[in-house]
């Protein structure tokens, strides 16, 4: 074969491959769209200023305010960042720049483990364990312990990935230059990782606020609950959703879309914000 026909056989592939890898996205982002359209079409009728500020939600009565729920969902969901960040980010440093070799095996296998295990479980544990045996009851506190439990191995797993991308030769470098594994740590580490780490804890933070039902199980599903006290019961947006949809009829159930649909927009935005910062922080990181 010649060389002219090789290579036109490689612009060929080169080609074909560009072609499904954007076929590929493009019916991607056409589902998710097809998603959105006809989710937002069910829940219109039951959008409006109310329902996003009002605090009522009753069913018989037609009053259906999402301001409560919004506000579990939020309030959880920064519990269990507050939690698991620390807790993740050691476990990633323990493990990458700590752990001696037979110790670290393991500990990966451990951490993708739980990864793994059904949501169902970490919730029933929450019932049977925290909320009875530790004087936690069903409330915001238990669900966003739960939640930090539940993205701990998520938000660990995806910064040890970045981390371990870490020039050896800057930590080297950083160690001759007579600084201690903390120092070196925070002077060529967690600078070169930062924007990673930032897209793993964004991602820790979309599956905490989708997460439906070990919240359900344990955050008390009170209705109207906007307060502070984390040892209050309330409820967030996929809990409600799971627990009056098999019930629930027009426009009870176009209610139930809508809170769907924020819930995905919110998720989106996180997404967005997320993706900005690493781009931001990547763009320093070369000096641009």
């Amino acid at each position: 074969m010649q060389l002219s026909e090789l290579h036109g056989h490689k612009q060929y592939a080169d080609r074909a491959f560009r072609g499904l890898a954007l076929g590929a996205a493009g019916l991607v982002l056409l589902v998710l769209g097809l998603i959105a359209v006809k989710m937002t079409q069910r829940a219109w009728p039951a959008f409006g200023l109310g329902f996003f500020t009002s605090t009522q939600w009753s069913a018989p009565d037609g009053l259906f305010g999402a301001l409560p729920f919004l506000w579990g969902t939020l309030y959880t969901a920064a519990i269990a960042l507050v939690l698991a960040v620390p807790v993740s980010l050691g476990v990633a440093l323990f493990i990458t720049q700590v752990a001696p070799p037979w110790l670290k095996k393991p500990m990966v296998y451990l951490l993708d483990l739980l990864a793994v295990v059904p949501s169902v479980v970490f919730g029933l544990w929450g019932v049977l364990v925290l909320s009875q045996h530790f004087g936690l009851g069903r409330s915001f506190l238990t669900a966003g312990v739960i939640l930090a439990i539940m993205i701990i191995p998520i938000i660990a797993s995806l910064a040890r990935e970045v981390i371990e991308t870490t020039p050896v030769a800057d930590k080297e470098a950083a160690l001759a230059l007579g600084a201690t594994r903390w120092e070196m740590i925070r002077a060529s580490v967690l600078p070169h990782s930062k924007g990673g780490i930032v897209g793993a804890v964004m991602l820790g933070l979309g599956r905490a606020m989708g997460e439906t039902i070990a919240a359900a199980l344990v955050i008390g599903s009170a209705l109207g609950q906007i307060t502070l006290n984390a040892f209050a019961p309330g409820n967030s947006m996929p809990a409600v959703i799971a627990n009056e949809w098999g019930e629930a009829r027009e426009p009870h159930r176009a209610a139930l879309i809508a809170l769907a649909v924020t819930l995905f927009v919110i998720t989106i935005a996180v997404n967005l914000i997320a993706t900005t910062i690493v781009q931001h922080s990547m763009k320093r990181s070369h000096g641009t």
